[in-house]
C-alpha cells in the first residue's frame, strides 16, 4: 500500500509539472488577438539584416549559392540609388540603409535589430560592438550617434561577399572626417574617402521603407538583465513604431521585452525568439528559453526559432496551441526546403530563395 501511495504521488506530481510546463509555454490566445485587432505577419520571405552584400551568413560553407545573393543585393542597391557599379567594396552591408533599400526593391520583408547609442538614439545594429562589421572594437553603448555616423560598415579593403570586416590596426580610427547622410534619398556616402554606409537610425529606416515591405524589429539585449536602459529602448522603439503606418512585428530573445509589449502595446504582433540549448552545455536561463518556458511572460503570437529545431517537442506543442512558426536563419535552398513543412514564415540570407 505504501508503494502504491508513493507511485500515486509521483504520477500526480508529474502531471502537475507537465500542466505547468504547458501553461508556461502557452502563446497569446486567439480571443486576445481578436480583442486587440492584431494583424498577422505577412506571408513573405524576410531578408535577415536587409538584402546585403557583406556581413552575416556570407561564409565559405554557403559560397556555392551566396554569389547570386550578393549580386542581387548589389543590383537592387544600385537600382535604389546607392553606390556605383565600379565601387570595389561592399555597397549594401548588413543592417544598412542600402541593404534595406535593396530588400524593398527585391520585394522581400526585412528583419532588423535595434539598440541604443550612448546618447540614447535608437539605431539599427546587431552586435554589441563594431568589431565584426567595421573592424572597430568600441561598444555601441559607448558611442554617440554622431560618432557612429563616421564609422564605415565593411570599409575597403572589405570586398563584396565578406562576412567580417578587417580589424583596424592599433591606434587606427574607424571614423571618417565627414558626416555621411544616410537619409535614404540616394545621395549616399560621398565623403572625402568615398562611398560608405554607417549604422542608421531606426527612424530613418522606417522613412525609407515607408510600408513597401513588412518589417520584423528585434529588440536586442545582451543577456537577461532588465533595468532602466532596457526599458528605455522599449519605450523609444515603441514610440517610433507607433507613428509608422506600414506592417511590422516585434520580437526578442528576452521574454520580458515581449511582456512589455503585452502590457503596453497589446495591439502589436509580437514574437519570441529562441533556439534549443543542451541542459549540460548552457546557462539554465538559455536552456529554459530554448524550451519556451518563458512564454508565460511574453505570450507570443509567433515563435521565431532556430530552423534546426523546427521539429522539437516544444515547437510542436506551441504550434498546436496556435503559434505561427518562423524559421531563422536559412542560408541555402536546401535549408529552406527542409524547413518549409515545419515553419510558415522564414528569415533568410546568403541565397536567393526559390519558392
Amino acid at each position: 500500500m505504501a508503494g502504491s501511495g508513493f507511485l500515486k504521488r509521483v504520477v500526480l506530481g508529474s502531471a502537475a509539472a507537465a500542466a505547468a510546463a504547458v501553461w508556461a509555454m502557452g502563446p497569446r490566445s486567439a480571443q486576445n488577438r481578436k480583442a486587440h485587432g492584431v494583424h498577422a505577419l505577412p506571408d513573405v520571405m524576410y531578408a535577415h539584416r536587409g538584402l546585403h552584400d557583406a556581413g552575416s551568413g556570407l561564409v565559405p560553407a554557403y559560397v556555392a549559392q551566396s554569389g547570386e545573393y550578393v549580386a542581387l543585393a548589389r543590383r537592387m542597391a544600385l537600382r535604389a540609388g546607392y553606390g556605383t557599379a565600379d565601387h570595389v567594396g561592399p555597397i549594401a552591408p548588413e543592417n544598412s540603409m542600402a541593404a534595406f533599400a535593396a530588400a524593398c526593391e527585391a520585394g522581400y520583408g526585412i528583419e532588423l535589430d535595434i539598440q541604443l547609442t550612448a546618447d540614447g538614439k535608437v539605431v539599427v545594429l546587431h552586435d554589441a560592438d563594431l568589431l565584426r562589421v567595421a573592424g572597430d572594437p568600441r561598444r555601441l553603448e559607448d558611442l554617440t550617434y554622431d560618432e557612429l555616423c563616421g564609422i564605415a560598415l565593411f570599409p575597403v579593403p572589405a570586398k563584396p561577399g565578406d562576412s567580417v570586416a578587417q580589424p583596424l590596426s592599433t591606434g587606427e580610427s574607424a571614423e571618417t572626417d565627414v558626416h555621411v547622410d544616410a537619409s535614404g534619398d540616394g545621395d549616399q556616402g560621398q565623403a572625402s574617402q568615398g562611398y560608405f554606409q554607417h549604422a542608421p537610425l531606426l527612424d530613418d529606416v522606417l522613412t525609407l521603407v515607408e510600408g513597401r515591405v513588412p518589417i520584423i524589429v528585434e529588440y536586442k539585449f545582451s543577456g537577461y538583465e532588465w533595468g532602466t536602459r532596457q526599458v528605455e529602448l522599449m519605450e523609444k522603439g515603441a514610440a517610433l513604431l507607433d507613428d509608422y503606418e506600414g506592417a511590422y512585428a516585434v520580437e526578442s530573445f528576452h521574454p520580458m521585452a515581449m511582456g512589455w509589449y503585452a502590457k503596453h502595446r497589446p495591439e502589436v504582433y509580437r514574437g519570441q525568439l529562441a533556439a534549443d540549448a543542451a541542459f549540460d552545455q548552457s546557462d539554465i536561463k538559455d536552456w529554459a528559453a530554448g524550451k519556451l518556458l518563458g512564454n508565460w511572460m511574453s505570450r507570443p503570437d509567433f515563435v521565431a526559432y532556430d530552423w534546426h529545431g523546427g521539429d522539437a517537442a516544444q515547437m510542436r506543442l506551441v504550434k498546436a496551441m496556435g503559434v505561427t512558426a518562423v524559421s531563422w536563419t536559412l542560408r541555402s535552398q536546401e535549408e529552406f526546403d527542409r524547413s518549409a513543412k515545419r515553419f510558415s514564415r522564414h528569415i533568410f540570407e546568403a541565397f536567393v530563395p526559390r519558392l
